[in-house]
């Protein structure tokens, strides 16, 4: 953030501020969130691409689709989040249409490179196995987002019931029931455990009601996939 703050200050001395950003990591570990971060902090406005609903049957429409994008980008100074990247991967491995693709990724890799404005430019990417090599390139910084740790699943959940906690925490059976979760899940776990003890008139959640929601959002993750 300091680096788009004080663009003018770098350029006076010959460098150029980050300006094309990839976040990587599992879904709901913070990455629309850190775009929506940067937005508040930096006083800018976030505009949102989902590159999987911008991908067509027809090709060349989405490259000119691309090209709107890149012009918006350039003329309009703001937080761009290309969301769901890992679509030209993704796309690329299921159609039959391999050299239509290609092309795609190729024209978005050429906006990529000659992307000189001062706005800042945010990929994310729930599965980055999925993405072209040549892609890792074109970005100043690759930044990961893993799922969190037991110590990290704890500050959530003591963060989200800091009103509502049980006085005491049995660790063991909630880090088990937590294991797995993204930061999302987690906080929504805890949202759904809070409710249910308020409506039976409980003053604070017990650690029963707690790793059952979260061992529920485990089965629910277990059947999307």
């Amino acid at each position: 953030m300091l680096e788009q703050r004080q663009q003018d200050r770098l350029r006076e001395h010959g460098f150029d501020p980050l300006r094309r950003l990839l976040l990587v990591g599992p879904p709901g570990t913070g990455k629309t969130m850190t775009a929506r971060s940067l937005a508040g902090e930096l006083r800018l406005p976030l505009f949102t691409i989902r590159l999987d609903a911008l991908i067509t049957k027809m090709m060349g429409e989405t490259a000119a689709k691309l090209r709107l994008v890149f012009d918006a980008l350039a003329e309009t100074r703001g937080i761009y989040l290309f969301d769901e990247v890992d679509a030209l991967g993704g796309e690329r491995s299921r159609t039959n249409d391999v050299g239509e693709i290609r092309r795609v990724l190729n024209s978005f890799l050429q906006f990529l490179d000659q992307q000189d404005s001062d706005s800042l430019l945010v990929a994310a990417s729930n599965h980055p196995q999925l993405l072209d090599r040549a892609l890792f390139r074109r970005f100043d910084l690759v930044v990961g987002y893993p799922l969190p740790t037991p110590e990290v699943s704890r500050a959530v959940i003591r963060n989200r019931l800091a009103t509502m906690g049980p006085k005491k925490w049995a660790w063991s059976a909630i880090d088990e029931a937590a294991a797995g979760l993204s930061h999302a899940e987690i906080t929504v776990a805890c949202e759904l455990a809070a409710k249910e003890a308020i409506l039976s008139g409980q003053q604070h959640v017990t650690p029963a009601i707690l790793a059952a929601a979260l061992r529920d959002r485990q089965n629910m993750a277990h059947e999307k996939q």
